[in-house]
């Protein structure tokens, strides 16, 4: 559930293609772990760090090619992690836990809490401004590093609090379930609620600047913002799963992850937001870019996924030649395990979709979903995730719709 901090400007990303190659969006890394994996947060390309359940803390400094399990000195559950920089962070959990490294997860400290609520996540602004949130209504601050926290809500609450995220070092949001969403300007000396546009738990929250926002929550709720919180958008999703969290990486461009491996894009404010393909149906519970292009999810089982192309899947344009009519060609090859390639032809500047159902009509990947130019493409799709059996492939370009039948066999 962790959220924007001032972001790392976009490396330029350079990827050769060949005539018979296409990347996937989201790739699967080996966590070493079968914990469910409830927070996840990267300071670089390399370096992050992964929590969740039984005490897991996982690191990685390459990306995560490998992963490395660290000694948190704790068995409960640890919901959300911070890191200011590649050495300082935060991860919080169970009966008040708050641990503190200063070298990179080497050695976690636990530290003084004032309560014993659950924690669920934790925002730091800079390496001694933090905020924390957590059950029965707790919101905890630090401006020292954690050396020192002191409540900035009181009294008995029914609610809780899962997602916090800061705009500067006032500005700061915090969402809790029955769809409370509370704001302050003055770094946590006050909070005040705003109004309760959904009934539905909200689960985290990330804002880019002091009016960009954006919260998710439960029943597929999305809710944005662009005059801080002033006033809130139901906006339109092709989902009703559970979402779980939100990372803004600009004021257009934003990642949803939820329950049933759903992972939501937007690039263009949430005025549309598309279903990305998982190749997973666990439970995502957390995402964090560095960049427009490079984010890791993190869930259950210990699921990690990397994406370096924003999620998108790399189509090969193989002839900017005009075709005479729209073209869908059969997959080859076919049968296949576990990829094919799929080849089709634009007549002209159509926004496209390449669509996979499986054999019950269930979209399980969308590998296309953007405006071609004319001209001849390939595309390849990868069933490594997915079972044997029939699956279909709709192309959709304009007026033109058209769908085969593959069959994957392992």
């Amino acid at each position: 559930m962790k959220k924007t901090i001032l972001l790392i400007q976009a490396t330029l990303f350079i990827l050769t293609l060949t005539s018979a190659y296409s990347q996937s969006g989201w790739f699967s890394q080996n966590s070493g772990t079968s914990a469910h994996l409830w927070g996840v947060f990267f300071t670089d390309a390399n370096n992050g760090t992964a929590v969740g359940s039984n005490g897991t803390i996982l690191r990685t400094t390459n990306g995560g090619t490998n992963w490395t399990a660290q000694t948190s000195g704790t068995s409960v559950y640890l919901w959300g992690v911070f890191f200011t920089d590649t050495n300082n962070g935060t991860a919080v959990g169970d009966n008040g836990t708050i641990l503190r490294t200063t070298n990179g997860g080497i050695n976690w400290t636990l530290q003084s809490s004032p309560t014993t609520a659950g924690l669920f996540d934790v925002f730091f602004f800079d390496v001694n401004t933090g905020t924390v949130v957590g059950g029965n209504g707790r919101i905890l601050r630090t401006t020292n590093g954690g050396t020192n926290w002191i409540f900035q809500t009181f009294g008995i609450h029914t609610y809780h609090f899962y997602g916090v995220s800061f705009a500067d070092a006032n500005t700061g949001m915090a969402v809790a379930n029955w769809g409370i969403i509370r704001k302050t300007t003055n770094g946590g000396t006050n909070w005040t609620t705003l109004s309760i546009i959904t009934p539905y738990d909200l689960m985290d929250v990330s804002f880019i600047d002091i009016n960009t926002g954006t919260v998710v929550g439960w029943w597929g709720t999305i809710l944005r913002t662009t005059n801080g919180g002033m006033n809130w958008t139901l906006q339109s999703i092709p989902t009703t799963a559970g979402l779980l969290g939100v990372f803004l990486t600009d004021v257009n461009i934003g990642t949803v992850v939820g329950g049933d491996g759903t992972i939501l894009r937007t690039t263009n404010g949430g005025i549309n937001w598309f279903l990305q393909s998982s190749g997973t149906s666990n439970a995502l519970r957390d995402v964090c870019f560095i960049n427009t292009n490079t984010g890791t999810v993190v869930g259950n089982y210990g699921t990690i996924l990397r994406t370096t192309t924003g999620g998108t899947t790399f189509i090969n344009q193989i002839s900017n030649e005009i075709p005479e009519k729209y073209s869908l060609y059969q997959n080859y090859p076919n049968p296949f395990n576990p990829t094919t390639n799929i080849k089709f032809d634009i007549q002209k500047t159509s926004a496209t979709k390449l669509i996979i159902y499986d054999a019950l009509g269930r979209e399980i990947a969308t590998l296309v979903n953007e405006e071609l130019k004319a001209g001849s493409y390939q595309v390849d799709w990868d069933g490594s995730n997915y079972t044997s059996g029939v699956y279909f492939y709709t192309l959709q370009a304009g007026d033109y719709i058209e769908t085969k039948k593959m069959l994957l066999v392992k």
